[in-house]
């Protein structure tokens, strides 16, 4: 029987993932545990995690002291606009940068291109003073249309175009197809995978968005789950249990969702040829 030697370089890349991962799994467990356990109670040491009494007399306490299931269904409304926007803006530009040679087009998507190299932070204060000056702050509009233009959705769903056969729309051509009906009827069907992805990656990125929401959104009635959860943080420093109760009802919806998901995003991602 031959055994592969193993070079060290994948042993020490196994070795920090696998570290990496029981870290982001203890992390879970440690948060979920805790925000059991009554508050006031010692938290920091692993025997306290596993010990009685265990209650959900945190989880009651958040969802009466702070307006969390409208918090919940704000942050499930924006999320699913901006994945319906993404979705249709990014298929459409990804199908005219892969099918249509219009003039100027490697210009245009190389510009986009670099769109990916510019981290949302550095546009912050621009993208405020124009939001304020539109008179959008405090609204949805706020929290859905910074969100929508998403150069890496583009790419994605443009390099998985690239790969469906030419010979589909050159027969579709013949049959009369115009361009909106390749798109929709031929090309959209065949890249659920892609999609999936996309708007998995979409609907869990604005979930969890922080920094934008809580510059733009000072109405309680318009926040969401995120901007919410530091009402908690900042008025029990000392007390880790109701904080911890308020992220897993950030966290678990994201994490089942992801679980849900997986095959679908680990199948787009890899048919879209993008190496992690």
């Amino acid at each position: 029987m031959v055994h592969k030697k193993v070079s060290p370089g994948k042993i020490a890349l196994y070795t920090v993932t696998i570290f990496l991962a029981l870290l982001w799994v203890v992390s879970l467990i440690w948060m979920i545990l805790v925000s059991f356990k009554p508050s006031g109670s010692g938290v920091l040491s692993v025997r306290s995690w596993f010990s009685p009494p265990f209650s959900i007399d945190n989880y009651y306490y958040v969802l009466e002291h702070a307006p969390v299931i409208l918090w919940i269904w704000n942050s499930v409304f924006v999320a699913t606009v901006t994945t319906i926007c993404v979705l249709l803006i990014c298929s459409m530009a990804a199908f005219a940068f892969s099918q249509g040679r219009f003039p100027g087009y490697r210009i245009i998507f190389w510009i986009i291109m670099a769109g990916l190299m510019v981290p949302g932070e550095a546009i912050l204060v621009p993208l405020y003073i124009l939001f304020r000056d539109l008179g959008l702050l405090d609204s949805y509009e706020a929290l859905i249309f910074p969100s929508i233009a998403v150069p890496f959705g583009m790419i994605l769903l443009k390099q998985f175009f690239d790969g469906l056969p030419k010979e589909l729309y050159e027969a579709a051509k013949i049959d009369g197809c115009g361009t909106y009906r390749m798109l929709f009827v031929i090309t959209l069907p065949l890249s659920r995978s892609a999609l999936a992805a996309l708007g998995i990656f979409t609907f869990l990125g604005s979930w969890k968005e922080f920094i934008w929401p809580f510059i733009s959104i000072t109405d309680a009635v318009k926040m969401t789950i995120p901007i919410g959860i530091p009402f908690f943080n900042s008025e029990y420093n000392a007390d880790y249990t109701i904080p911890m109760a308020a992220n897993v009802i950030v966290s678990v919806p994201a994490v089942i969702v992801f679980l849900i998901f997986q095959k679908q995003i680990i199948k787009g991602v890899s048919f879209s040829g993008i190496k992690g």
